[in-house]
């Protein structure tokens, strides 16, 4: 590999985290967005009936999952036209290897951004460029990714800017990717999806899905792929040479997960209500909240260097992510994710309004 990669960032939050677990009453960890909410029964039950599988998977996914994959894009993402799916082991490989797969030599990411977009681009041994929003200013590359909503900042993009970098993608002839694992989770603003601004040409654009966070699948590490059939075609190819195949007992439970939306909504209510118990303490601890109008983090910033800010709230026995770890634009920022426990969040919001008004 010619081109080193970064270190692994939470390596250094490390610290951070001991002396949040000295705390009397324990540490309440805010910073990797590990789910803890249980996964739904239903979908444990059709993992559980799917056991026994001595067979290999496909590559490809069964036909039940492709059709149900398929009667959700249209239905939550309004995508219209000619398109195909695919499943994926997890979001987080397709990220890290797509720039491999379709042998960019030149990739666009956000400035503020999942770091993984990045190592995608090294490992690939691309020219990795980051980027602001606006498209209209974006140099030509083989591949963009745009983000909604983001993380880390939860900000959802318009329809002017999914519709901008549609634009660039189609004079430069280069693959657009956007990564939506968040989608269904709005909160003060309701995101939508890239695959609606098409207007059914799909070619050289693509949608990444999650349910880790959607159905709290973590663990199961389902995913999938919605755009252009051509190109997932392509990617296929490559990936049943390299083995890339989802476990058959998990492919089960994403077509019941991806059948029922009455537990999404519920997710959603929790991720929410969690927001709106943690946001106004850490607005009387001086912190100013962008953004953060979907998705499952708030992006805060008291105009101090993130590391002074992750100490504070160490301190009280807190962990968050320092914003430098999205990029140099996050310096002053830090993340915090609602995946903790509803008592655990009160508890979090307790802590800081005390230190507060001590």
């Amino acid at each position: 590999m010619r081109q080193k990669l970064p270190d692994f960032p939470w390596d250094a939050l490390a610290p951070y985290g001991a002396i949040a677990r000295t705390h009397p009453e324990g540490a309440i960890d805010l910073s990797v967005g590990t789910p803890v909410d249980p996964t739904p029964e239903f979908i444990q039950s059709a993992f559980r009936d799917a056991s026994n599988s001595p067979g290999y998977p496909v590559t490809i996914g069964t036909p039940e999952l492709r059709d149900a994959i398929t009667a959700w894009a249209k239905k939550t993402l309004g995508a219209t036209g000619d398109f195909g799916v695919l499943p994926l082991i997890g979001s987080k490989e397709f990220v890290a290897w797509l720039p491999t797969l379709i042998e960019a030599h030149s990739v666009l990411y956000p400035d503020v951004a999942y770091p993984t977009y990045l190592v995608g681009a090294l490992l690939a041994e691309a020219e990795a460029t980051a980027v602001n929003l606006d498209a209209s200013q974006w140099p030509a590359a083989d591949m963009a990714w745009v983000n909604t909503p983001s993380n880390p900042t939860g900000r959802v993009h318009s329809e002017a800017e999914f519709r901008s970098a549609i634009a660039w993608s189609r004079k430069n002839k280069s693959v657009l990717v956007s990564d939506e694992c968040y989608l269904e989770f709005g909160d003060s603003v309701q995101p939508t999806s890239i695959l609606q601004y098409t207007d059914g040409d799909n070619s050289n654009i693509l949608g990444v899905y999650s349910l880790s966070k959607r159905s709290s699948m973590a663990g199961y590490r389902g995913a999938y792929l919605v755009g252009d059939p051509v190109l997932i075609a392509k990617i296929l190819e490559v990936r049943k040479h390299a083995g890339m195949m989802v476990p058959l007992p998990v492919q089960k439970a994403m077509v019941a997960a991806l059948s029922e939306q009455k537990h999404v909504a519920e997710q959603r209510a929790r991720y929410n209500a969690r927001r709106a118990t943690l946001a106004p303490a850490l607005i009387a601890a001086g912190f100013t909240i962008d953004n953060s109008e979907a998705g499952l983090y708030i992006w805060a910033t008291r105009n101090e260097n993130c590391w002074d800010s992750v100490s504070w709230l160490a301190d009280l026995g807190i962990i968050a992510t320092p914003g430098v770890f999205y990029g140099e634009l996050g310096s002053r920022h830090i993340r915090i994710a609602m995946t903790a426990t509803d008592v655990q969040i009160h508890d979090a919001a307790g802590r800081i309004h005390a230190k507060v008004g001590a």
